[in-house]
């Protein structure tokens, strides 16, 4: 995730914080790179696929997923949770789908007139686990670091015995199931 990327994919986590915190409250956070969490349990994530061509960004589709009325979940799933069972109340999807789309045109409006720092910051002030104690997995190696950041760039920056970054994909969270 570097460069516009970067930036793009955290404006939309954004406008998803947004959408899902007005419903679920201030225990909503994002988890690296960007998926929605509420306390410890995942209610939904983004998938962007960027097109670029050459060194000229296109455009990117973004997938948003999002848990709003389902109530029971595979096993395989370590720790889901949705809207209904946060509120206790179900939900018209597609009125909460054009709801969610604005929230997110919001935040990519805001990316356009302010520029990245404002995106970044505010991304920042909800990063999951942030200056927690939190278990990782790197290849067969599981280690505990303190979550510090998320830098400009992209990566995740953790603190253990040493400040380390690392790119999406290089480190794994170990979700313990609830």
């Amino acid at each position: 995730m570097r460069g516009w990327q970067n930036m793009e994919s955290a404006a939309v986590a954004l406008g998803v914080y947004d959408f899902f915190s007005k419903y679920a409250g201030d225990e909503t956070t994002i988890k690296w790179p960007n998926d929605i969490y509420w306390r410890d349990r995942k209610a939904g994530g983004i998938l962007i696929e960027n097109i670029i061509a050459g060194a000229e960004y296109r455009w990117a589709i973004a997938g948003i997923g999002i848990n709003i009325n389902q109530t029971n979940f595979p096993e395989s799933l370590p720790n889901p949770v949705s809207l209904k069972q946060i509120t206790g109340k179900d939900r018209v999807s597609f009125q909460l789908a054009e709801e969610l789309h604005r929230a997110v045109l919001n935040r990519t409006d805001q990316l356009k007139a302010e520029g990245f720092q404002p995106i970044y910051q505010s991304y920042q002030s909800h990063l999951y686990k942030m200056n927690q104690l939190q278990k990782f997995k790197k290849q067969n190696r599981v280690f505990e670091a303190i979550v510090k950041d998320v830098s400009p760039c992209g990566q995740l920056v953790v603190q253990h015995a040493t400040e380390e970054s690392y790119d999406f994909g290089e480190i794994e969270w170990v979700i313990i199931k609830n």
